[in-house]
């Protein structure tokens, strides 16, 4: 039934005989207006069925899924906890966690080859300061346990907050570069100091002086003289010519320090014959003979993870070691 525009209703059959004989009687205008009526009305009534029963089949579909899924267990640590295997793909793949680091195999790995080094030279094994910068304090107290007893830090905010929570007995050397206005900051916060390896000034050597004459330690604070050997303006200490000079001025003019000796960091590239480590021999001879000092009075402190063999070999007493125990670093904004 079809509501026409005066409101009349009018049943319509669309019988291929009875059409044509409407035409034969000349109702043709009639029933071909009705007839396109009635194919929008009814192409109306399947677009609309068509998108219901689409959404249907498409409700349906996803039902059989959800009903047809397995949810896996979840795993100890609670990840992934009520997903489905579908829902799991989906997700991001997760990092791979990264590589553990035994520091007691570092440990001890480093003390066989500083061993192997200082028998095939006939040179004393060195002191090994193992250098825990940008790791955890839980990681140096790992070779704490394993008796080492002598740890090296870069950066003041970082070795004052370890030497807080760490043993009294552990010897703390500091190895970054030094400021002077946070001299203070770090005597104060590691009273148990031992060394300072990277005194470049006078200016330096003489602020330490003063505030370890203020704190009144108990004892004075060892320094050494950082030495500049590879010439690289991107670091720190003084030229080789100038090492005598700041060497003498520490030994006569700060009371409170005590020259320990002359620290050098080598370039990566080093091949049989090392220059810089032969550079910081000819320091300690020339300011030992001008300060009147036997030679072993005063300590070489150089090698690191890449080169430390080469430097026993070269008469090192003091090598600095850190990846190689810890593993590789990550640099937060330590100062």
């Amino acid at each position: 039934s079809l509501a026409l525009r005066g409101g009349r209703g009018v049943d319509v059959d669309l019988n291929p005989v009875k059409v044509a004989c409407a035409r034969e009687t000349g109702r043709v205008p009639m029933v071909r207006t009705l007839r396109q009526s009635v194919r929008r009305i009814v192409g109306r009534h399947l677009t609309a069925f068509g998108r219901r029963a689409a959404g249907i089949v498409q409700r349906e579909r996803r039902l059989g899924e959800r009903t047809t899924t397995t949810t896996p267990p979840t795993d100890k640590a609670g990840s992934g906890k009520g997903m489905s295997v579908q829902a799991r793909a989906q997700e991001p793949a997760a990092a791979a966690p990264a590589a553990q680091v035994s520091v007691a195999e570092g440990i001890k790995d480093v003390r066989r080859r500083i061993e192997a080094a200082a028998e095939r030279s006939g040179n004393k094994a060195p002191r090994l300061v193992a250098v825990g910068k940008t790791k955890p304090l839980e990681m140096v107290l790992e070779a704490y346990h394993q008796g080492h007893r002598y740890f090296g830090e870069n950066y003041v905010q970082e070795i004052v907050e370890k030497a807080a929570s760490a043993p009294e007995d552990i010897h703390w050397h500091f190895i970054g570069h030094l400021q002077s206005n946070k001299a203070k900051a770090l005597l104060q916060g590691v009273p148990n100091l031992s060394v300072l390896e990277t005194v470049d000034t006078a200016k330096l050597a003489d602020r330490l002086n003063r505030i370890c004459g203020e704190l009144g330690r108990d004892k004075p604070l060892g320094v050494m003289v950082q030495v500049n050997t590879s010439g690289e303006e991107s670091k720190h200490g003084v030229e080789p010519a100038e090492a005598t000079v700041l060497a003498a001025h520490i030994t006569e003019k700060c009371p409170n320090l005590k020259l320990a000796g002359f620290m050098t960091i080598g370039m990566p590239d080093y091949t049989s014959k090392p220059e810089n480590f032969v550079c910081l021999k000819d320091c300690r001879r020339r300011a030992a003979e001008q300060l009147g000092m036997d030679e072993a009075e005063l300590e070489l402190s150089m090698g690191m993870s890449g080169d430390f063999e080469a430097a026993i070999e070269m008469g090192s007493t003091n090598i600095r070691v850190g990846s190689t125990i810890f593993g590789a670093r990550v640099y937060p904004n330590k100062k």
